[in-house]
């Protein structure tokens, strides 16, 4: 069974030509190119290399935000419970887009949403990503800004126990200049291959933050006085504000459906045990993080955990330069991702030439980067409060694991039963049979020829 919407519904001969200058203008780095069947089998990524890249996916600067998530939930049973009971829709959600995907034959979500549910539901999924990124890159300069500002006051904290405090290490100042000097050069380049090396040493940082914070909880400072550990939430609905740090911190679906288009076996009971353990891992993670960072600050919490530690401790500033090593490599990746959103947009609405569109690529990639990294740094200084950030991207985070693969299931199991039925019609079998006779292109497997037939499947 393969998912194929009318030429209507791509906008004609148009949506056939910008689909092709988007793929004359993706990068290398990004894979995009489909390998045939038994190439993809002999050099795909194993199911446990699938893990690792889906937890790499998942885990980031989000579990800072989980110790504030199980206060504003009530404490750590009602924060569990929602964990867990969000946790089995999260998992589901991953396994729909890698069915929605096999059927589709398409490996992006935004590719899979689009052929699933149509051309208006994929623009309006595509939108949802470049502002889910957009705010993202928000957040990011905001982490840089607060872990920032505790290192040098650790750095600056003189002999007579008051700070030093210059033009220099103004936070304002320190986070323009580690974004114009580290984070635009990285966005700028139309390859992030490189970028593989430095996700792999922020994973190891998120870990390293976990086990600071559970250390910190069974040996803490004596500087550190826990507040009130509530026990119970003030009301059924408050403990569903914790939602979108939970959304926000478990929100890999966008990045999974290239991951099981990348696996070996393109299967879906492998894919399933693949985001089982990856989503497992994911929750001993900000599960530990979440509930030992809050029972040592209790309802004193801040937002960014790491913010409630005193400034001079060492394997704190440490987690500390390991978050900003982290966000500094996400921020590139994050608006690669939004950029190349945008650009699909662009290219979509657009009636250039192929040629055209392949000679002006490096001044519209520069451009748009020069924009979104102005805004989004603009946005940052002015917004010191990472919690409001984290509940409107959260917000998004929601749609991308609840509505979208919600909505592809249903489009898939509807277009099957109308396939089925239209394959019992004498005429469908008449039709079938001239096409496989007398086209090529048709003499495939049975997905193959329903694709083939054009029908809506």
């Amino acid at each position: 069974m393969a998912i194929k919407n009318d030429v209507e519904d791509w906008g004609g001969a148009g949506s056939s030509d910008s689909g092709e200058r988007a793929w004359l203008l993706q990068s290398p780095s990004v894979d995009s190119v489909r390998q045939p069947e038994s190439e993809r089998r002999s050099s795909g990524v194993s199911s446990v290399g699938a893990v690792f890249i889906v937890v790499n996916a998942a885990l980031g600067a989000g579990l800072l935000n989980f110790p504030a998530a199980f206060n504003m939930a009530g404490g750590i049973t009602a924060g569990f419970v929602l964990q867990m009971f969000m946790l089995i829709f999260i998992i589901t959600g991953l396994v729909i887009l890698g069915y929605c995907s096999l059927v589709s034959n398409e490996a992006t979500y935004q590719e899979v949403v689009r052929a699933t549910c149509g051309k208006v539901t994929g623009v309006v999924c595509e939108v949802a990503i470049a502002i889910y990124t957009f705010g993202t890159c928000i957040a990011f300069f905001i982490v840089i800004g607060d872990q920032l500002d505790r290192l040098i006051a650790a750095a600056g904290h003189n002999a007579e126990g008051e700070d030093d405090h210059f033009w220099y290490t103004n936070r304002k100042f320190t986070i323009s200049l580690t974004a114009i000097l580290v984070i635009l050069p990285l966005s700028i380049p139309k390859e992030i291959g490189f970028q593989k090396y430095a996700s792999t040493l922020s994973v190891m940082g998120t870990w390293y933050v976990t086990i600071v914070v559970i250390i910190k909880y069974f040996w803490p400072d004596k500087e550190v006085t826990p507040g009130y550990v509530p026990t119970s939430s003030a009301s059924w609905t408050a403990v569903f504000n914790a939602m979108p740090t939970i959304c926000f911190g478990f929100q890999c679906h966008v990045s999974s459906v290239p991951v099981f288009n990348s696996m070996r076996r393109k299967e879906i009971r492998p894919w399933g045990l693949v985001v089982t353990f990856s989503m497992l891992i994911c929750l001993f993670v900000y599960t530990g993080t979440g509930v030992c960072g809050f029972l040592t600050f209790g309802s004193n919490v801040s937002q960014d955990v790491l913010m409630s530690y005193p400034p001079d401790d060492i394997a704190v500033a440490i987690a500390r330069a390991f978050i900003i090593v982290c966000v500094v490599t996400s921020y590139p990746i994050l608006h690669f991702c939004g950029r190349a959103v945008i650009e699909g947009l662009w290219l979509r609405f657009q009636g250039e030439q192929v040629e055209v569109c392949v000679r002006r690529e490096r001044r519209r990639r520069i451009l748009q980067t020069l924009v979104w990294f102005i805004i989004t740094l603009v946005l940052a200084l002015f917004i010191p409060d990472i919690g409001r950030v984290i509940s409107l991207i959260g917000g998004l985070a929601a749609c991308f694991i609840f509505v979208f693969p919600g909505l592809c299931l249903m489009q898939a199991k509807l277009s099957e039963t109308d396939v089925r039925s239209a394959s019992d019609a004498p005429v469908f079998a008449v039709v079938k049979k001239f096409n496989y006779a007398f086209n090529p292109r048709c003499q495939m497997t049975e997905k193959r020829q329903h694709n083939c037939l054009g029908v809506n499947v």
